[in-house]
């Protein structure tokens, strides 16, 4: 594919472009998705296993099976600060049918939810799809891409039905601030909207910095759908389990839909979540001694090459700027697939406003991280000394 036809893309189409595009390059290192590249732990493979030996596979309730909806609703409280029961949980495949279930259960057409700007785009499709209509908010670099309630306020109107909170952010790596948090809250309570506040990063936030779940805050409990699962924390993309935490109802609701649709999750993956939730985090914390080594290896590789980024204060994203390059992002992740070998996306892909940014991921072993950044380097500052020259 050439740049020329790239450029007629945007969100997931063009993200899916380039990682079509980084299989035909031999030795391409991949800097693009978000899939943990570390084992899923060995204790979670192991019940996986006990469950595939159980010659009897009974299909299990819509909501999910009644001992992991109680082990996640107890890490609620120790995750997200959540005083939740079993019947407040939905097991969903993957996070983003829990996203799906949740616009579609929750919307109206043309109802009306506030995101976060930049952002995964499946947000909006799965928002569209329901019928809705996405208001971005934007965010500032020099906020740390902290979603700020003055910016909320000042997009809310009658047909406001909700707000999207992703914390830690995909692709800012920003995090809300319990302070930020708070006047979100009152806001909520104020015009009566629902907070969805996707959480799948919130094992990853880096000190000194404090993952704050805002359904935790008094009076929230009414005003909050929360969204995690079992993908990030425990390097389990592909078992496909997923979860919404919200009030009873809500949750009927959403199990309604699922029960038309996909049905339960496979007794396989929920087992595997089951030992996943109900162990310690010894293996989560050994993950993000890893990311966070691999985190500093690349923010010093970034600074040494000259792009300028936002300290991730979560989750696993770089979001650097392309300026120094004289060239637009998309210009720059096709010529470091080319020249460099090495996949980054470009800031189009969350959001039309972000043509000079790029999300780089460290999610690649540490050596080839390593020589990732190697091969950027020279690229990188070939194009900023000739954007330089040009002045």
């Amino acid at each position: 594919m050439t740049l020329d036809e790239l450029r007629t893309l945007d969100g997931a189409k063009l993200r899916y472009a380039l990682m079509d595009l980084a299989k035909t390059i031999p030795d391409a290192i991949a800097l693009g998705r978000g899939d943990p590249d570390l084992a899923t732990p060995d204790h979670v493979v192991a019940a996986a296993k006990r469950a595939l030996a159980e010659s009897v596979q009974p299909v299990q309730p819509v909501a999910g099976m009644p001992a992991l909806r109680v082990a996640i609703a107890r890490r609620a409280r120790t995750d997200h600060g959540l005083d939740v029961g079993a019947e407040q949980v939905l097991v969903t495949t993957g996070g983003q049918e829990g996203l799906f279930l949740v616009m579609s259960a929750l919307l109206d057409p043309g109802d009306e939810i506030l995101v976060p700007d930049p952002r995964y785009t499946s947000y909006d499709q799965a928002i569209e799809h329901a019928g809705g209509v996405s208001v971005t908010v934007p965010t500032h670099p020099e906020d740390a891409f902290d979603l700020r309630a003055d910016a909320i306020e000042a997009l809310i109107t009658p047909k406001t039905k909700a707000l999207l909170l992703v914390t830690p952010s995909n692709p800012t790596g920003g995090i809300i601030s319990r302070e930020q948090a708070e006047k979100i809250a009152a806001l909520a309570k104020k015009h009566d909207f629902v907070v969805i506040s996707d959480e799948i990063y919130g094992k990853f936030v880096w000190p000194p910095f404090e993952h704050v779940s805002i359904g935790s805050l008094p009076g929230m409990e009414r005003h909050t759908i929360t969204l995690s699962g079992f993908s990030k924390a425990w390097a389990m993309t592909g078992w496909r389990v997923g979860y919404v935490i919200a009030e009873q109802n809500a949750i009927d609701g959403m199990a309604a839909i699922k029960g038309a649709t996909t049905g339960p999750v496979a007794n396989v993956s929920q087992a595997a979540a089951l030992a996943a939730a109900e162990a310690d985090d010894a293996c989560i914390l050994d993950s993000k001694v890893i990311y966070g080594e691999r985190r500093d290896l690349l923010a010093k590789g970034l600074t040494d090459m000259g792009l300028e980024y936002t300290d991730p204060r979560g989750g696993f994203f770089f979001w650097a700027k392309s300026s120094s390059t004289g060239l637009r992002s998309l210009e720059l992740s096709y010529l470091l697939l080319k020249e460099a070998r090495v996949l980054v996306f470009p800031g189009t892909g969350f959001g039309e406003r972000w043509s000079d940014y790029l999300r780089i991921t460290t999610l690649q072993p540490t050596d080839v991280l390593r020589e990732a950044v190697e091969r950027m380097t020279p690229v990188v500052k070939r194009y900023a000394a000739e954007a330089a020259a040009r002045a």
